[in-house]
């Protein structure tokens, strides 16, 4: 082969690799990565049209669980809050038969439209009374959390223990001061 048409052709490879090098940085691997990002998009897209369809559908059962989680929240009237509060923990220890020593209501501006009722009760008594006590107040209806806990014996053989109990409850409705 003479040597003219040896050069052209490698002048004509080297284009033509250069040329698919060129294709493949500027062409090829942008519509890959693009794919890829679009293929991503529609599996988060498809992911988010399905959480939406079940909460469409379940649309009364949320509702109902809303509507009885804003009837359970205390009163906007601050005393009765407070009383509806203080009797929820005089039932609370006659239904477990522990002594309550003090109970500690304070008032906690949370937002524009809500507040909390931080109470700190302290109670003794025996470990059945306070797990009575304990699980009576995680099962009433009352929109109360419980925040703290400290349980401590009384004595050296354990049989008389005090609790420390933080609970907070919400109340909804508030009008700005």
């Amino acid at each position: 082969m003479p040597i003219k048409n040896r050069q052209q052709l490698l002048v004509v490879l080297a284009a033509a690799g250069a040329a698919l090098l060129i294709g493949d940085k500027l062409v090829l691997t942008p519509l890959t990565a693009s794919w890829q990002a679009r293929s991503k998009q529609i599996v988060e897209l498809t992911k988010q049209v399905n959480q939406g369809s079940l909460l469409v559908s379940r649309d009364s059962v949320i509702r109902d669980r809303w509507d009885q989680m804003r009837n359970s929240t205390l009163p906007e009237d601050v005393s009765a809050a407070e009383n509806e509060v203080l009797r929820a923990f005089e039932r609370w220890s006659q239904e477990s038969r522990i002594s309550i020593s003090s109970i500690k209501p304070q008032w906690k501006r949370a937002g524009d439209d809500y507040m909390t009722l931080e109470c700190r009760a302290d109670a003794f008594g025996t470990i059945e009374a306070l797990t009575r006590f304990l699980y009576e107040v995680e099962k009433d209806p009352l929109a109360l959390r419980v925040e703290a806990v400290e349980i401590a014996a009384r004595d050296n053989d354990g049989q008389q223990l005090s609790v420390g109990l933080q609970v907070s409850g919400l109340q909804l409705g508030v009008v700005p001061e």
